[in-house]
């Protein structure tokens, strides 16, 4: 990388982050090559060079004679699990394998990043999960794994949970066969328990422990998958 590629991109950064940020909204005028220059201690020809890149990326557009002009930038598309698109029981399999990849590390960090609204919103859920009407099981499971991804700090495991919503609960059930009801007795506490003990390692803070307790839990949910 050259010098004045270097510098190019920190102008190109800079610039971005107030596209980004809203200080520059869609349709308002960028900087002149002059304030570029005095802002960023670059030469005329960097400052032409990064909004050449900001053109090529489609986040401005220059008039001759008028100056550069912030477009509209795309919203991102979503992440997004169409149950539609889940048929068979090998994609509940695969969802059950993607979950795992996730949540075991959402455990882990929850447990780090535990603070007291967390921590209460974990055992709030558990309670409600463990005092949950059949008909209401699938939703109290959902908000259970939901406040462990809340716990983590982290937006993007709440957002992928929020995506995949209480169907990611719901379609691994319709592969189960009575013996994993929602309504047999065993199978309730059985998995109860599963939930408690991600409970009790995150409230407690252990890491590896939450973690692998989220894997036992999804693990045996996988387990009853291929049983049943």
């Amino acid at each position: 990388m050259t010098m004045s590629s270097g510098l190019a991109d920190r102008v190109v950064s800079g610039i971005k982050d107030q596209i980004l940020s809203g200080d520059l909204a869609p349709g308002a005028k960028l900087p002149s090559e002059s304030d570029l220059v005095a802002t960023y201690g670059v030469s005329r020809t960097v400052a032409r060079e990064a909004i050449t890149r900001l053109r090529a990326e489609g986040l401005v557009e220059t008039f001759q004679g008028r100056g550069s002009f912030v477009l509209a930038v795309p919203a991102p598309s979503p992440f997004a699990l169409e149950s539609s698109a889940i048929r068979t029981q090998h994609d509940v399999l695969d969802m059950v394998d993607f979950r795992l990849g996730v949540e075991c590390e959402a455990a882990a960090l929850a447990a780090r990043e535990l603070d007291e609204e967390t921590a209460r919103s974990i055992e709030e859920a558990r309670e409600a999960l463990a005092t949950a009407h059949p008909d209401e099981a699938v939703e109290a499971d959902f908000a259970f794994h939901r406040a462990v991804a809340a716990a983590t700090g982290n937006r993007f495991y709440l957002d992928l949970m929020d995506s995949l919503g209480p169907m990611m609960i719901m379609l691994p059930r319709t592969q189960l066969s009575e013996t994993y009801s929602h309504v047999d007795a065993l199978h309730v506490e059985r998995v109860q328990r599963e939930h408690d003990n991600i409970a009790e390692a995150i409230l407690a803070g252990d890491a590896d422990t939450a973690r692998a307790a989220m894997r036992v839990h999804l693990g045996s949910t996988r387990r009853r998958l291929q049983q049943g």
